[in-house]
């Protein structure tokens, strides 16, 4: 039987959908587990079949799914494995999602738009979870989204940790690549020494996704190397500009610091092209051979994940893994 046993009431169970195996193996390694065998194929039609192989009656059930191109397939097999769960007599299920799909779409912009992030929550809730646990949402709005516990865990204290480790000798500032980050890269500042702050005040046409207007930078980063934090990296354009709006301002040199590299489209050819020392990634997202390249960087978010699900399961505390600041 896969699984931990705590005791004779609580059972441990982690479940993977087919998006990103690997992290998954390595969250249950961890764990010192397996991932419970799972029957899953797609029909005909794109139907999606799934089939726990063993019973879950009474466990608590963890369910981890990427949220990785195609982001639909996986994000519906995902919401069947916690209905089957539900209906198989899962005492407690947590969804675990290292990327939240749709997490940009948070408000209104205009009129007759979605806020799909809140129906994301929504179609969590109706299959039948219990509790959510995500990895650098977008927005923190997002947890508000959820009718039930949310657990928002930050991978920056593993980023920062090898920027420390490679670049901390050096005159370093940490830049936002917006003034909507000032926050997250105020952490950051804080995590490597307090060192400079600085932000790229960019303009967006509505009407263009993925695509920044103009770069102006605000802060000191003359002579620095600077420390180019987002939450994410999807088709490289914004991080890009913004790398390049630095070095023609004066920074010494420029690494990206990044938790989700979605590396859509263009991603791979912009980055290798841009003149920056590293892009320093997670694994919340699977990231094949083909598209990595020199200057990529990947550290396994693994351990975070692991340490979350195990205080979740001994009703311990997920604060606790950020010093009381989650």
């Amino acid at each position: 039987m896969t699984g931990i046993n705590k005791t004779p009431e609580k059972h441990l169970m982690l479940f993977s959908g087919r998006a990103h195996p690997q992290l998954a193996s390595e969250v249950a390694e961890q764990l010192g587990t397996e991932v419970v065998p799972t029957a899953a194929y797609d029909f005909a039609n794109g139907e999606i079949y799934v089939r726990y192989e063993e019973s879950v009656r009474g466990c608590d059930a963890f369910v981890i799914q990427s949220h990785t191109s195609p982001i639909n397939e996986w994000i519906m097999e995902q919401l069947l494995m916690i209905d089957a769960l539900k209906r198989a007599s899962a005492k407690r299920i947590t969804v675990v999602l290292p990327f939240y799909g749709y997490a940009r779409q948070d408000k209104k912009h205009r009129g007759r738009e979605p806020i799909s992030a809140r129906l994301m929550a929504d179609l969590f809730r109706t299959a039948g979870a219990d509790r959510l646990m995500a990895i650098d949402l977008h927005t923190a709005q997002i947890q508000g989204f959820f009718d039930g516990p949310v657990d928002h865990l930050m991978a920056m204290p593993i980023l920062a940790e090898r920027v420390q480790r490679d670049y901390g000798h050096l005159n370093l500032s940490v830049v936002s690549p917006d003034a909507g980050r000032i926050k997250v890269a105020e952490d950051w500042s804080t995590r490597l020494g307090g060192c400079p702050l600085a932000f790229i005040h960019k303009t967006r046409d509505i009407n263009r996704p993925n695509e920044v207007v103009a770069n102006r930078v605000v802060g000191e980063i003359k002579g620095r190397v600077c420390v180019l934090v987002d939450d994410m990296i999807d088709t490289a354009g914004t991080i890009t500009k913004a790398a390049d709006a630095l070095l023609e301002e004066g920074a010494t040199s420029v690494v990206i610091a990044a938790t989700h590299a979605i590396l859509s489209g263009p991603a791979i050819e912009r980055l290798t092209a841009c003149k920056v020392d590293e892009v320093i990634v997670t694994n919340t997202l699977p990231i094949p051979d083909a598209r990595r390249f020199d200057k990529l960087t990947v550290l396994s978010i693994a351990p975070l994940v692991s340490r979350a699900i195990r205080e979740v399961f001994e009703d311990g505390s997920v604060t606790s893994l950020f010093d009381g600041r989650a």
